[in-house]
């Protein structure tokens, strides 16, 4: 019955388009294997589908949208160029589309192979195009183009990402605008509750009493320093290097009448004079900003911070410590296939992810005491999830705020975290630092009911 649908659109069609059509199913096949062997519909640009042979509990519709869609995709073959296909609507993931971000991998396996790339490459040469330098100018605007100082964690790279503008991050965050991952109870936890839990759970970990001084380094809109002045009487200040969150952070704050306990500075941490130290400093997912060669100085600055019996709680993302050693060859592949660009080019300009236990060693050289690690990569897939439904049901308000092609960027991401968070490539722990005193006294409790 299939063929006999197949047979008759395209006999409606200029003998052109079922030409072009052709050459890109034989793409398609060489890719993925022929439609009976996958576990998801492909759809061309004349809308003729080829379905499923294997039944699936995720079934998701791979969607190529234009004639050009394949081509710029895989000439020259990159994990960019798939990004910048998605981004320019080239191509787009219908139905459960985060099941559909191992599609990249799948195309990387086969092209980053001799044997793959010798096969592919005759049926590539054939494949339509039209329009590609206008595609690739529009791409431009999007890009961050600041450059990147030895100075990793500037101003420029972090203002591509957050000032995006708070407008656009109100349609998709919480209603307190915490940009980082949420604490659930239970699967079926509200975002806002769950945000509001794991603002409470940092206070808890910070033990946090009246009279503290409390710092938070990457503020954000001031979420968990107005939580902390409210609920434990503390004297938060909160620090961001972004004008457009610490804009909103002050107006949020005067509207909450908790000028006297609460405010926050448009200042980088490394700029920030000490007048005095404090007794608690939290870092909220900032720490992706600082880089690898400057994980030294970040932790030797907060060390310095912290009054003696202080507690240091650092909240980041971190890649998957049992990979593979690199070689040579994967080194070269990881270049060729242009890994991690999109994000790099794209939303995180500065961003680099570094396994948890690099992080501990790092904080312990600085000084610091380990007391305790959490690990909630379940808890972020959950968030993002929310994060994404959010986001797509507020498409036409998000497009007409920054544009179809970052609200596609911005899809994207949200996509591939979740990908790379659920599958365990990336993770995100909290970690209780503690600075001893002179005689070496924590000050921590004997047990950890303290969190609960």
């Amino acid at each position: 019955m299939q063929t006999d649908i197949l047979t008759r659109t395209r006999s409606a069609r200029p003998q052109r388009t079922v030409n072009q059509i052709d050459r890109a199913r034989a793409v398609v096949a060489a890719l993925f294997g022929p439609p009976e062997a996958r576990s998801f519909t492909v759809r061309y640009w004349d809308e003729s589908e080829e379905n499923p042979g294997v039944i699936s509990d995720t079934p998701f519709t791979l969607w190529f949208k234009r004639p050009g869609a394949l081509r710029r995709m895989l000439l020259p073959p990159s994990e960019l160029a798939i990004a910048e296909a998605f981004i320019n609507n080239d191509i787009d993931l219908e139905g459960n589309a985060e099941y559909g971000m191992h599609l990249g991998d799948a195309i990387g396996q086969k092209v980053q192979s001799l044997s793959g790339i010798a096969g592919l490459l005759p049926l590539l040469r054939r494949l339509p195009h039209d329009d590609e330098q206008r595609r690739k100018r529009e791409l431009e605007a999007l890009r961050f183009t600041g450059g990147l100082t030895r100075r990793r964690g500037g101003s420029a790279a972090i203002q591509h990402h957050y000032d995006v503008g708070n407008d656009f991050y109100k349609l998709w965050l919480d209603n307190r605008m915490v940009y980082s991952c949420a604490y659930f109870t239970s699967e079926k936890e509200d975002l806002d509750s769950a945000q509001a839990g794991k603002l409470d759970l940092i206070c808890r970990k910070l033990r946090l009493a009246p009279g503290h001084k409390l710092l938070d380094i990457g503020c954000g809109w001031g979420a968990l320093i107005m939580h902390a002045a409210s609920n434990y009487g503390v004297d938060a200040t909160g620090i961001t290097v972004s004008e457009a969150q610490a804009a909103l952070a002050r107006e949020r704050i005067a509207q909450a009448s908790l000028e006297s306990r609460c405010r926050v500075e448009l200042v980088d941490y490394r700029d920030s004079r000490l007048s005095s130290r404090y007794d608690r400093i939290s870092s909220i997912g900032m720490m992706e900003h600082v880089g690898p060669s400057r994980l030294n100085g970040y932790f030797e600055w907060a060390y310095a911070a912290l009054k003696p019996g202080g507690v240091f709680l650092n909240h980041t993302i971190v890649r998957d410590g049992r990979r593979k050693p690199e070689t040579p060859r994967s080194k070269l592949e990881a270049r060729l296939w242009r890994r991690d660009q999109f994000i790099h080019r794209y939303i995180f300009p500065d961003g680099r992810l570094i396994p948890v236990a690099h992080v501990a060693e790092v904080a312990e050289r600085a000084g610091f005491e380990l007391r305790d690690v959490e690990a909630m990569r379940e808890h972020y897939v959950m968030t993002l999830r929310h994060w994404l439904r959010r986001l797509e049901a507020s498409e036409n308000a998000a497009s007409d705020l920054v544009g179809e092609k970052r609200f596609r960027t911005w899809r994207l991401y949200l996509l591939a975290a979740i990908n790379g968070f659920r599958r365990g490539s990336t993770s995100i722990v909290q970690m209780i630092l503690s600075k001893p005193d002179a005689s070496g006294s924590s000050g921590m409790p004997l047990t950890r009911n303290y969190m609960v």
